[in-house]
Formats: structure tokens, C-alpha cells, sequence
């Protein structure tokens, strides 16, 4: 809906503001909040009710009443990418190379509801000391799997010492790093999980935003890095990058543990069916002309649908465990079969060049996203002529490869930043060898 002044309203509904200060959540605090109904009511909408142009929005859209900050006044810019507003954002043990921590709400398209211009949340870090004449390169990281409720937002409840470590190692290297939350975790609406059309425009909004914000200090050379969900998302951002924010200059992007799907790659797969993928159900995973999340869940699918809607991964996981749901086919009241027709294959990406080098690390441990689907997604990034370093990790799970990769992923990042050219090794990757650990897909992994 067009309003004066470039504007628009997103979803047709006008969400509340209030300017007024409001306090910060302990450190450290319990990732779920308490839903405030009153303050929610009236945007609940019904599955019915989903149609192209209008943003879901309400409780059963994990929406919550986290602080004024995340709600936007109803009338947005019309362009993705501009700074709403910032705030200081609470220190973190583990992320003490910054010398600016800052809370950021920007707007971003909505890819999934195409319902124009939404405001996304994320995080803005600078180093410490002056910036250097050119400004700081800039890191955007796009972070794996933490819920799909507004609670989740690590904006609001602060980073796990794994991400805030590694947050912390690039801003030490002289990165300012930027973090999106995605569009619906902490913003209005679902968050559309693993759709890597809707994250990958939230991570390049959000460098857009940061670049804006400090154009003193932030230089525009952007390296895009991403963790399991946050692999498709940077990868999406890298492709993306070209038609959508061709003004960004993106050097590389990083992606480990490597969740992407090609399904007209040079080696085929079945369907991913993890337990995570409930996650992506819940929020936007299933087409608009058929069956919505409530309507086909088992019984002891919607207990976890209801705590899916108001806390974090870690509290899905245990209810998962004591419910004793060993895959997601026991989440469900359909089968598996009908469940392939309703799906949005949200990890499927097409083959092409993505214009950018690629570095993909693989823990030959890791259990969630197994080695060889890994191996799947390098040989069709390969196969499109893209530049991809591949680097296997022996002794590394799915968490391990963060950390594990870094002092390439860094060299990797130095190298692209110099404008020098990538040595792939396309023409040397191979089937990793059998998977080690447990079985892939069982309760829910936590990314």
C-alpha cells in the first residue's frame, strides 16, 4: 500500500511504537519471554488469512512484545537497507575486542509474503581504536539455528559463547561486524527458516544499514560469513548481491557447515527430513494453497509447535527429548509423501555462477549436515564454474567447523580483500567417506 513520501505500510498493519527508553534484559537471561497477549491481539491472524502482500503477523506468528525498539511506527521507507534506529546494546563477556556494541533495526524486503518493506533487527560492532582512513572492511555474519520465536533474536538475548567468540576473533583481525537477527526474529512476522531468498536479503540489508550508519567508519568491502543456517543465508547473500544491492562491493563469502540443496547437481540426494525442518514448517516452510502447520501436526507435534511459537531451540530440543520424538515424521499427522507435496523447498537453490569466491569448511564429524551432503553442495557450486575452496576438517563436528576453519576462512578473507585471485580446488574434491557420530536427523539439532 503506497503512502506519501516514498512510504509504505507493511502487511497493511500498523504495529506500535513507543520512543521511551526501555531497560535491558540481564545478561545472560532465559531465552523465553513471556508473550504479551494484550499487546499482540489484534494483529493475530489465521492461516486463512495468508495471502500475497500481507505479512502474518501475531502470537501465532512468534511474535512477542520483546521492547518498542523492534516495532516500527507503520510507515517505512520504501527503499531495503536504511537505519531505522540504534541503540547501545549490553556487553558480552566473550566479544571484548569491541569498541561499539549497537541494537540496529533496518528495513528489508520481505521475499517470502512479498508484503514490501519490513523492519529486521541485528547488531552493529566496531572495533576498538580509530578507524583506519579507508574505514574497516566489513564482516557480515549471518548465524545458525536459534528458534524461530522473537525471543530468539540475539540482539536482544545475546550471542552463545560459540558466535560471540567468533564475532569477537574477526572484530580482533580489524573487522566491523554486523549481525542480522532475520527477518521475523525479533521483527514482526514469522521467520522464514532456512529460506535462504528471505535471509539472504536480511544479511545484505543489514551491511547496507551498517555502511549507512558509519559511512566514516565502515568501509564498503564486504565479506559475507555464515554458520549451518547462516551458510545459505551468506551463500544466498552472495548471489543474491548482483541484482539485488549491486552497489555493494562483496569480496567472498564463507560458509560452514553447509546446509544448501541442488537439486540439479551433479549428485543427488533425498529430501533433508531433520527434525530441524519442523522449525521451518512453523514459519512460511509450507506452500499458501494447501494445509498450514496446525493442521497437521500429531498431538505431541503441537506441544512442540506451541513452544516453537514462544522459546528457543534449546527448550524445543528438551521438549522434543521428553516427548521421545526420534524423527519429524512422529512431529507430524501426515505422511512423509504428502508432506513432500506442501513443502516450499526452501534450501533449494538453482546452479549458476554467484559472481564471488567461495570458501566452504566441512567438519568430516559433523552429524547434522552430513559430510557427503556437504560434498553434494561443493560439487554444484563446482559444476557452475564457481572459484570454491573446500576444506575438510578431520575430528570436527557441525560446531566444530566454526572455529575449526577460522585461520582459513581469515586468509581466505585476506586474500579477496587484496584483490587476489582464489586458487579453487574444484578439480581436486572427492566423496568424503562414511559419516561418523549419530544418526543424521534425529530430536533437533541445535545449529
Amino acid at each position: 500500500m503506497k503512502q506519501p513520501n516514498g512510504k509504505k505500510k507493511y502487511g497493511g498493519t500498523v504495529l506500535p511504537h513507543a520512543t521511551s527508553a526501555v531497560s535491558e534484559p540481564p545478561a545472560r537471561a532465559s531465552r523465553r519471554v513471556v508473550m504479551s497477549v494484550l499487546a499482540f491481539a489484534f494483529m493475530a491472524v489465521s492461516s486463512a488469512a495468508l495471502a500475497l502482500g500481507r505479512l502474518p503477523v501475531g502470537p501465532t506468528a512468534g511474535d512477542m512484545d520483546l521492547s518498542p525498539f523492534y516495532r516500527a511506527a507503520g510507515l517505512l521507507p520504501d527503499a531495503p537497507g536504511v537505519l531505522l534506529r540504534e541503540e547501545a546494546m549490553p556487553d558480552q563477556p566473550e566479544i571484548d575486542a569491541a569498541g561499539e556494541s549497537r541494537r540496529i533495526l533496518y528495513t528489508s524486503t520481505d521475499a517470502r509474503w512479498q508484503s514490501g518493506q519490513i523492519p529486521v533487527s541485528g547488531t552493529l560492532f566496531l572495533p576498538v581504536g580509530k578507524a583506519p582512513a579507508a574505514g574497516w572492511p566489513l564482516m557480515a555474519w549471518a548465524h545458525g539455528t536459534l528458534g524461530i520465536a522473537d525471543a530468539c533474536a540475539p540482539s536482544w538475548t545475546g550471542f552463545r559463547p560459540r558466535d560471540a567468540s567468533y564475532i569477537n576473533r574477526w572484530l580482533k583481525a580489524g573487522f566491523a561486524v554486523v549481525v542480522t537477527d532475520y527477518q521475523g526474529m525479533g521483527g514482526p512476522g514469522p521467520h522464514p527458516y532456512l529460506n535462504w531468498q528471505v535471509e539472504g536479503r536480511s544479511v545484505l540489508d543489514s551491511a547496507r544499514a551498517a555502511i549507512a550508519a558509519r559511512p566514516a567508519q565502515i568501509s564498503n568491502r564486504v565479506i559475507i560469513s555464515g554458520q549451518s543456517q547462516g551458510s545459505g543465508a551468506a551463500l544466498g547473500a552472495a548471489r543474491l548481491a548482483r541484482d539485488y544491492a549491486p552497489e555493494l562491493k562483496v569480496l567472498g563469502a564463507v560458509a560452514t557447515g553447509l546446509v544448501s540443496t541442488f537439486p540439479t547437481g551433479p549428485v543427488s540426494l533425498p529430501t533433508r527430513n531433520s527434525s530441524n525442518m519442523f522449525l521451518s514448517f512453523a514459519a512460511g516452510g509450507l506452500r499458501d494453497d494447501g494445509p498450514q502447520i496446525d493442521d497437521i501436526v500429531s498431538d505431541k507435534g503441537r506441544q512442540l509447535l506451541e513452544t516453537a511459537r514462544t522459546a528457543c531451540t534449546g527448550e524445543v530440543m528438551k521438549l522434543a527429548r521428553k516427548l521421545r520424538i526420534g524423527d519429524l515424521s512422529e512431529a507430524l499427522s501426515i505422511s512423509m509423501e504428502r508432506l513432500e507435496e506442501l513443502r516450499i523447498p526452501v534450501t533449494d537453490m538453482p546452479m549458476g555462477n554467484i559472481g564471488v569466491p567461495l570458501f566452504v569448511g566441512t567438519g568430516l564429524a559433523d552429524a547434522t549436515i552430513t559430510p557427503m551432503r556437504q560434498y553434494a553442495a561443493v560439487s554444484a557450486l563446482c559444476a557452475s564454474g564457481n572459484d570454491v575452496v573446500w576444506i575438510r576438517y578431520e575430528g570436527h563436528g557441525h560446531d566444530g567447523a566454526l572455529h575449526g576453519s577460522f585461520g582459513d576462512s581469515m586468509a581466505f578473507a585476506r586474500t579477496v580483500m587484496a584483490k587476489k585471485k582464489v586458487s579453487g580446488n574444484c578439480s581436486k574434491i572427492a566423496p568424503p567417506g562414511p559419516p561418523g557420530g549419530r544418526q543424521e536427523g534425529l530430536i533437533f539439532n541445535d545449529d
